[in-house]
C-alpha cells in the first residue's frame, strides 16, 4: 500500500508541469469566451458554443471560491476556479424602437443630423465692375452644385437714412474651375442689377442671400444671409471705371505654398520686372510658401512698390483644388480689373519671352484686338546643363544653365495666357471661358513662355547631366540646346544690381 502511494505521488510529480499546462490553456480559453461575446454578430462563431465547451470542463457553478490558502495552492489554479464561477453574462437586450409601432404595424425611424458636411458659401471677395453690377468670388460645397440647383439673390441696401429703397437682382454663378473641385468647388457670382446703385454715394450694402434650394436637406430651403460689402458715404469713385488703368502690365500669381527656392524666385521677379517696365506691378499670394527667405528676395520690389504680397494662407483650412487657385486667380481678377490694361497669369516657374525685334508693347500692341490671347510653352529641362559649366554651375543662375528643350511631337503642352480684365467675368488658370471679346491662340513668333518644371522647388543643384552637344535623347525625350535664356542672363543680373543693388548677391537655393 504504502508503494502505491509513493507511486501515485511520483506520477503527480512528473506530471506537475503537464497539468500546469492544462490549467493556462483553460484559462485562455475563458478568456477567449469573454472576448468573444464582443465580437460584431456578422461572425458565424458563436461565443456561446465556446462557452458550453468550456462548461464540459470546468466545475460546477457554487460561490466565490475562498482566497488562495497557505497549503501551497498555485495562483493559477485559483484564478482559474474564480473564472469558472462567474455565470456567462446574457447577450444585449434588442434595440427598441425609436417610435412605436403604428397600427399597420410599420416602426418608423428617425434620423438625427449633427455637424456640417460642407459650408454653403465662402466668401473671399466682393467688388464692384461698375454702377449697377458686382462679382462675388468664393468657394461653395461641390455636391451641392454637382447634385442640386442652388440660387442666389443679391440685394443692395441703402443706408437707412436715405429714402432710396432695397432692390434686388438674382445672381448669375459661374464655375470657373470645370469640375476640379474637391470638397468645395469655386463660385463667381455676377450680381447686375437694373439700375445704377449708391449714386448718390450716400454709402450701403451689398447682401448675398445664397439658398440650398432643395440641395442637402431635401426637407429644407435653407438660405443664408450675408452682407458682403460695404461702401461707406462718399466712399465710391466712379471715376475709376472710365480712367485709363494704372497699370499696363499686371501680373496675378496662383497659390505659392511649399519649400520654394529662394534663388529661383530672385530670378524670376527680377527677370520680369525688367520686362514689363515700370508701369507694372506683381501679385503674390503666399499659401505658406512665402517663408523667411523667400520674403527676403520680394521685399526689395515690395520697397519699390512692384510686389503686392497678401496672406491667403487661411483658405488652406478649406479643401479646394490645388489651394485653391481657381479662387486665387478670380479674387485678383475683380480686385484689380480697372487699374490694369493687360493681365497675366502664369506661374513662378515660367518666364515670358519675346523676340530681339519686338518688346513686350509691341507684341501685345498687335493682339490689342483680343480681349485674351494665349502663348505656347517652351518645356525646359531641369537637369540637364552644358559640360563647359562643370565646376561653376552653382554660381549661375537657373535659366542660364538649363538650356535643353524638349522637343517631343505630337504632345498638348498647356498654354498660358493675357487678358484685358475689363471684358472679363470669370478666369480660369489656362484661360477663360467667360469674357466679352474674341481669343486668339495664333501667338506664334510674338510671345512665348520658357518652363521649368520641377525647379521651383528644388532646394539642391538642379544639374544633374553636364553634356557637350546640340541635340540627344534622354529618357526617350529628344532634346535640342536653345540658348536663348542664357544669352541675356547677364543683363538680367546687371539689372537687379541697378535695380535694388546687392543685397540679394548672398541669397542661396
Amino acid at each position: 500500500m504504502a508503494k502505491e502511494k509513493k507511486l501515485f505521488v511520483g506520477v503527480l510529480a512528473n506530471y506537475t508541469a503537464e497539468l500546469k499546462l492544462l490549467l493556462i490553456t483553460l484559462l485562455v480559453l475563458c478568456s477567449i469566451a469573454t472576448l468573444i461575446q464582443f465580437i460584431p454578430s456578422r461572425f458565424t462563431f458563436s461565443a456561446s458554443d465556446l462557452r458550453v465547451c468550456i462548461s464540459r470542463v470546468s466545475q460546477p457553478q457554487g460561490p466565490p471560491p475562498p482566497p488562495p490558502s497557505s497549503s501551497g495552492e498555485s495562483l493559477e489554479s485559483t484564478q482559474l476556479s474564480r473564472l469558472l464561477s462567474i455565470p456567462p453574462s446574457s447577450p444585449p437586450p434588442s434595440p427598441s424602437p425609436t417610435q412605436p409601432a403604428s397600427d399597420d404595424g410599420i416602426i418608423k425611424r428617425d434620423f438625427n443630423p449633427y455637424g456640417s458636411a460642407a459650408y454653403n458659401f465662402i466668401t473671399m471677395g466682393a467688388y464692384r465692375g461698375g454702377l449697377n453690377t458686382f462679382a462675388i468670388v468664393g468657394l461653395s460645397s461641390k455636391p451641392l452644385h454637382v447634385y442640386s440647383k442652388p440660387t442666389y439673390e443679391c440685394e443692395w441696401t441703402p443706408r437707412v437714412n436715405t429714402t432710396a429703397k432695397p432692390i434686388t437682382t438674382v445672381g448669375y454663378k459661374m464655375l470657373p474651375d470645370w469640375g476640379y473641385g474637391h470638397v468645395y468647388t469655386v463660385v463667381i457670382l455676377n450680381c447686375t442689377f437694373s439700375e445704377p446703385v449708391n449714386v448718390d454715394n450716400s454709402g450701403g450694402k451689398l447682401v448675398l442671400y445664397a439658398s440650398t434650394s432643395g440641395g442637402g436637406d431635401t426637407k429644407f430651403n435653407l438660405t443664408d444671409r450675408m452682407e458682403v460689402l460695404t461702401e461707406s458715404p462718399g466712399g465710391l469713385d466712379v471715376s475709376i471705371f472710365t480712367s485709363p488703368p494704372k497699370y499696363d502690365y499686371f501680373y496675378c500669381g496662383s497659390s505659392l505654398y511649399g519649400n520654394l527656392n529662394p534663388q529661383r524666385v530672385r530670378e524670376w521677379i527680377a527677370y520680369h520686372v525688367r520686362l514689363f517696365g515700370p508701369r507694372s506691378h506683381f501679385v503674390i499670394h503666399d499659401a505658406g510658401g512665402v517663408h523667411e527667405q523667400v520674403l527676403e528676395v520680394l521685399k526689395p520690389w515690395m520697397e519699390l512698390g512692384y510686389v503686392t504680397l497678401q496672406d491667403i494662407r487661411d483658405q488652406e483650412r478649406f479643401d479646394g483644388y490645388y489651394h485653391n487657385q481657381f479662387m486665387v486667380v478670380n479674387d485678383c481678377l475683380h480686385r484689380y480689373k480697372f487699374v490694369a490694361k493687360w493681365m497675366f497669369f502664369f506661374d513662378v516657374d515660367e518666364f515670358i519671352y519675346v523676340p530681339p525685334k519686338s518688346t513686350i508693347k509691341t507684341a501685345l500692341d498687335s493682339l490689342s484686338e483680343y480681349s485674351q490671347f494665349t502663348f505656347e510653352q517652351m518645356p525646359m529641362s531641369s537637369k540637364i546643363c552644358l559640360s563647359e559649366d562643370y565646376g561653376k554651375t552653382y554660381r549661375k543662375w537657373g535659366f542660364e544653365k538649363l538650356v535643353y528643350k524638349d522637343v517631343k511631337r505630337g504632345i498638348r503642352r498647356d498654354r498660358k495666357y493675357a487678358v484685358q480684365p475689363r471684358n472679363v467675368y470669370a478666369t480660369g488658370v489656362h484661360m477663360s471661358q467667360n469674357l466679352m471679346g474674341k481669343t486668339t491662340h495664333k501667338t506664334e513668333g510674338r510671345i512665348k513662355y520658357y518652363h521649368y518644371h520641377g525647379t521651383i522647388a528644388a532646394r539642391r543643384e538642379t544639374c544633374k547631366m553636364l553634356v557637350n552637344s546640340t541635340d540627344l535623347y534622354h529618357e526617350k525625350i529628344p532634346y535640342v540646346l536653345d540658348t536663348t535664356m542664357r544669352d541675356i542672363a547677364g543683363v538680367i543680373k546687371k539689372f537687379e544690381l541697378k535695380m535694388i543693388g546687392s543685397r540679394l548677391q548672398n541669397v542661396h537655393q
